[in-house]
């Protein structure tokens, strides 16, 4: 039954969001929040499921539910803040209060439940934003202008930080991997898919003899692709055959429940106490790994934006930083770029100026072997009158 189950299902949640939202629309609890500011955020959440009253500046549709379980953890802790300092209805916060309360999480006076500082305060930042946004358009439609308190909110984002390892680490970790679990690591290190859409892969998702990959729109979080594997596609295609897999089958036999576990013991045996020391050894690290190795072999940053499904150019940026990446441009390689119209122009000039010389030595060599041949034959008269 198991089995049959997953045949006709279309798309794999492996972190169980929809579950979640739909357990959580059943009761629509929010602990902790005044009954003002719960019917507020309640009207906000039922908004974003269907696409309504989405700013200007944000992608329109239905919001999904990661991200609707998202909004509601979130919001619901700031608001929670907001209300321990005095703020007991969320339309009256001033924009003192919320740099106030958002400064404390980045350096530490609001702790972390394990007593840190906050590593992603931006996120809270963004999703306060969100909310506002969508209060300032629900109060036009009634006709009243409200400030926005968020826009002076700094959204720089702090760098994420995560287990980064190189090829040969990543050929170290396969190799005390069973052989289910390698196949799996292998696609998602020569792919660098998110976990969803790792999840999702089906084997009718591959072509060309299992060198190249399509993400379907569906299955992503930002857009769907179509990507060459350049270091699995063998293994893929032995690993299909030896399965026995359908096309409409999921490719990845194994829940990232059980990945991960495997991968923690894998890592703290095979990868150094640094590269550790932020979390555990999970699978999305395969994808930031994955973009490490890529990254200074591919060309433009478009194409590589394209591979891994980013709209934004933030993770490279980072990316290059991690690795120590510099400048090393050098003089001739502006005659690339640049300057390489000029140098064109210049070029053609040159070789006009050459055949016009050439031209003209070839004349004048014409007019040497005429005078040459002219003096050999007076010279020739000469020396008969003498005889």
């Amino acid at each position: 039954m198991e089995e049959e189950k997953e045949k006709v299902e279309e798309i794999r949640d492996p972190y169980h969001h929809k579950e979640t939202h739909e357990n959580w629309k059943k009761t629509k609890t929010l602990v902790g929040l005044s009954e003002k500011n719960c019917e507020i955020v309640l009207n906000f959440l039922s908004d974003m499921e269907l696409g309504l009253n989405i700013s200007k500046v944000s992608k329109k549709g239905a919001r999904s539910a990661t991200r609707l379980n998202t909004l509601r953890a979130r919001l619901s802790f700031i608001i929670i803040q907001l209300q321990k300092r005095g703020g007991k209805d969320i339309r009256k916060v001033t924009d003192k209060d919320l740099h106030q309360l958002f400064d404390d999480m980045r350096t530490g006076v609001l702790k972390t439940r394990t007593g840190t500082a906050y590593k992603s305060t931006r996120d809270y930042v963004k999703v306060f934003k969100t909310f506002w946004h969508w209060h300032e358009k629900v109060m036009r439609k009634k006709g009243k202008l409200i400030e926005d308190v968020t826009e002076d909110l700094d959204t720089r984002g702090e760098k994420p930080k995560f287990v980064y390892f190189t090829k040969e680490d990543f050929d170290k970790i396969v190799s005390k991997a069973k052989y289910d679990l390698k196949i799996i690591l292998a696609l998602a290190f020569d792919s660098g898919l998110r976990v969803t859409e790792l999840m999702n892969v089906k084997v009718s998702d591959f072509s060309n003899d299992f060198k190249e990959l399509t993400i379907r729109d569906e299955t992503s979080k930002t857009f769907g692709r179509k990507i060459k594997l350049m270091l699995c596609a063998d293994q893929i295609k032995e690993y299909v055959k030896k399965l026995d897999l359908d096309p409409s089958n999921f490719f990845c036999q194994i829940h990232p429940s059980m990945i991960n576990p495997e991968l923690n013991k894998i890592g703290k045996e095979v990868l150094t106490s640094e590269q550790v020391k932020f979390k555990s050894l999970s699978l999305y690290d395969f994808r930031h790994s994955s973009a490490c190795f890529w990254l200074p072999r591919y060309k433009s940053e478009s194409a590589l934006k394209y591979r891994f499904g980013w709209k934004k150019s933030d993770m490279i940026h980072y990316y290059t930083e991690l690795l120590g990446m510099k400048d090393t441009i050098k003089e001739e390689d502006m005659y690339v770029d640049v300057t390489k119209t000029e140098l064109e122009k210049n070029l053609a000039k040159e070789k006009r100026s050459r055949l016009a010389l050439e031209k003209r030595f070839s004349r004048m060599e014409e007019l040497f072997k005429k005078s040459l041949k002219e003096g050999n034959e007076v010279l020739d008269v000469v020396e008969k009158k003498i005889r």
